[in-house]
């Protein structure tokens, strides 16, 4: 299976390099640095939210909640915060947007492990629950005027270039949750315990049982990781585009799952990485955003995207 592993991941690997040769010879702007700063940016969002759902996979759930409960976390927040002005920090603002996630991650939990529910029935519910929830009880208008520590995050850049036509650019700082966030999934799924349990659980649920992992307890981590990443991805794409919407993110939960399974996760369990992740979104966000740079439409944008995720799985 390693073996396996690593061939995707190379194989992968290749095709990313190239696709960016192929973009880059069809257009310079390819390799411009707004554009890979574009592209970094483009990332954050897809890319925490696909190492959440690698870990749901790895462990053989599934979960499709997750947008909508980024959405409810980042307009709940936000709503909160115009009214108090205490929590008008980013910390705070990060921690009660995660917290909610991680409620409503465990809400799914719950269901899947002391119901043994279908975590997919489960979490279609949930996604409806919450959405619901939010349009009836919370608000529909668009928040424009956010808190203005969302707003000096929206501006914070790790570093500026000028470019060719007088203007700056800069890498965003939410890179540096992207980073964070990489680094914890890979640590706990290879470092630790809870790792082991999540690709136990994955390959065989009843053996992992006999051999003494205690499956509710990593059921519980795994969706409440997957609903914290979501707060904590809400949060930070409300700075990004400088708004919450309350119908934003929904219909992503099918395009992060295929960068996942791009990335050589398996829907079944047991199989994934970390790296392999990341290639998929790399591959998933170049897809989105820079085939235009070689003039693709996008009905074929999709074709080729299709095509991937059938080799992928082949």
């Amino acid at each position: 299976m390693p073996r396996l592993v690593q061939r995707h991941e190379f194989m992968l690997f290749i095709v990313t390099v190239l696709v960016s040769a192929a973009i880059g010879a069809a257009n310079p702007a390819f390799f411009s640095a707004a554009n890979l700063f574009d592209l970094a940016k483009s990332s954050v969002t897809l890319g925490i939210l696909a190492l959440g759902v690698l870990v749901v996979l790895v462990s053989g759930g599934i979960d499709v909640s997750f947008p909508a409960i980024a959405t409810a976390c980042m307009y709940i927040t936000c709503t909160l915060a115009i009214g108090a002005d205490r929590l008008n920090h980013l910390s705070l603002l990060l921690a009660c947007s995660a917290g909610i996630g991680l409620l409503l991650g465990c809400v799914n939990a719950t269901f899947v492990s002391f119901f043994r529910l279908p975590a997919l029935i489960v979490t279609l519910g949930t996604a409806s629950l919450v959405r619901g929830t939010v349009l009836e009880f919370v608000g529909t208008r668009t928040i424009t005027n956010l808190p203005s520590a969302l707003v000096d995050f929206s501006r914070l850049t790790l570093f500026d270039r000028a470019t060719a036509a007088g203007d700056t650019v800069g890498l965003t700082g939410s890179v540096v949750f992207l980073v964070a966030v990489i680094l914890f999934v890979a640590f706990v799924l290879r470092q630790t315990l809870v790792g082991r349990s999540i690709y136990a659980l994955g390959i065989d649920a009843v053996a992992a049982e006999r051999v003494g992992f205690n499956i509710r307890h990593t059921q519980f981590v795994v969706y409440g990781l997957m609903g914290a990443l979501a707060g904590l991805v809400g949060i930070i794409h409300a700075a990004n585009i400088r708004n919450a919407n309350p119908k934003d993110l929904y219909g992503l939960e099918l395009t992060v799952i295929a960068a996942v399974v791009i990335g050589g996760a398996s829907i079944t369990g047991g199989r994934g990485t970390v790296t392999g992740t990341l290639l998929g979104v790399y591959l998933m966000v170049v897809d989105m955003r820079s085939l235009v740079l070689v003039g693709v439409p996008s009905e074929w944008q999709s074709v080729l995207l299709g095509g991937i995720i059938v080799l992928s799985t082949g």
